[in-house]
């Protein structure tokens, strides 16, 4: 098994070629959204400074501690999901390029070059010999 074959069949190198392959995707989006958002960047600017406001009023930091814990088990469980998702994506981008790009093995020699190899060993010989 070759070491390319090796690194084919890893979580590892699956996630990361997903990730590739999505972060190439979404910088294709880019120019649309940032057309699109800055016709609306002072509206939604002016609506965060009320809504934050608001909560200020709103938040008990009494709570926050819980709240804390509950963020980062959600988080640790949508971090292993989306690696998941990375592979999955990476298994379909390294399985294109493995059909793509055939594996490079040495190239047999033919009953021709296997003759011209003889020959040339035969004539090393001979000049060994006579020296």
């Amino acid at each position: 098994m070759t070491l390319a074959t090796k690194l084919r069949d890893h979580k590892a190198v699956h996630a990361g070629a997903g990730a590739v392959d999505l972060a190439v995707e979404k910088l294709r989006e880019v120019p649309v959204h940032v057309t699109r958002l800055q016709g609306t960047a002072k509206e939604n600017a002016t609506k965060l400074q009320q809504n934050a406001k608001e909560f200020q009023d709103k938040v008990d930091t009494k709570d926050l501690p819980g709240a804390a814990v509950a963020y980062m088990t959600h988080l640790g469980t949508r971090v292993a999901e989306v690696i998941d998702e990375l592979a999955e994506r990476g298994k379909t981008v390294v399985n294109r390029v493995e059909v793509e790009v055939p594996e490079i093995s040495e190239p047999k020699p033919t009953p021709r070059a296997k003759a011209a190899t003889a020959k040339k060993t035969a004539q090393t010989d001979a000049k060994k010999a006579g020296n």
